[in-house]
């Protein structure tokens, strides 16, 4: 079996294991030298090529799984590469990195004066709410749900999961038992529901809002996005 780890490896004066081409020129080591269209030479952008291999040897020595690398200098891509048997064209689950793309929606809206930070979570779903709204649900706002300060002692997602077609209303059932704002918990059934107050207010769900706004200029094409039954991007 091929070790994921496996990317660069000084072997000589070549490279062995290396899962696509890297552009290293004036390195004083061994390494791979070769050229990449688009990339830019590390020295050009002020930073050494050996500091870079010395980087993936102690990434190949270390007990972590990389699938891929991209360094950026001065906005010039510099370094580019995966480790096998990850490659450039496959479609790869970015899993918590998706609730960057679904905060900057709600900052998009935000910037369009379609939502503040300070609008409580209650006031998007009147439809969907508990016969009994708790004090802690009914302040609980959309600034806590972008620094997953709601008041839970635990992630929703799994409830939100098992509790029935109607994820929204799954969330806004859940006891509340800390006052929102003074309690951190990693929660990504938080972020779910930024994704749900986004196709509330703009009419679209997260992928149709952000595809024209930040994926397309920013080159990402062919992704999708998991989506609860009643087609709401999950979000987080």
């Amino acid at each position: 079996m091929i070790n994921r780890r496996m990317f660069l490896r000084q072997l000589g004066g070549g490279a062995a294991g290396l899962a696509t081409m890297i552009w290293l020129p004036g390195c004083t080591g061994s390494g791979a030298r070769q050229a990449v269209a688009g990339i830019h030479s590390p020295e050009s952008q002020g930073v050494a090529s050996q500091g870079l291999i010395d980087f993936h040897e102690a990434v190949n020595t270390s007990d972590l799984e990389f699938h891929s690398i991209m360094i950026n200098r001065n906005g010039k891509l510099i370094l580019e590469g995966w480790w096998e048997p990850f490659k450039k064209e496959y479609i790869h689950t970015l899993y918590s990195l998706s609730k960057s793309f679904t905060s900057t929606a709600v900052g998009m809206l935000y910037d369009d004066g379609k939502v503040k930070p300070s609008d409580k979570v209650i006031s998007f779903f009147p439809d969907k709410l508990p016969a009994k709204v708790s004090d802690n649900l009914a302040a609980m706002s959309v600034h806590d749900l972008l620094t997953m300060h709601t008041g839970h002692t635990e992630d929703t997602m799994g409830k939100l999961r098992v509790g029935g077609d109607d994820w929204v209303k799954n969330f806004l059932a859940l006891e509340v038992p800390a006052v929102p704002g003074t309690h951190f918990l990693y929660n990504t059934g938080a972020t779910y529901m930024l994704s749900a107050i986004v196709q509330k207010v703009s009419g679209q769900n997260l992928m149709d809002f952000l595809t024209p706004r930040l994926f397309e200029p920013l080159g990402i094409v062919g992704a999708d996005w998991e989506a609860d039954p009643m087609g709401i991007n999950v979000g987080g």
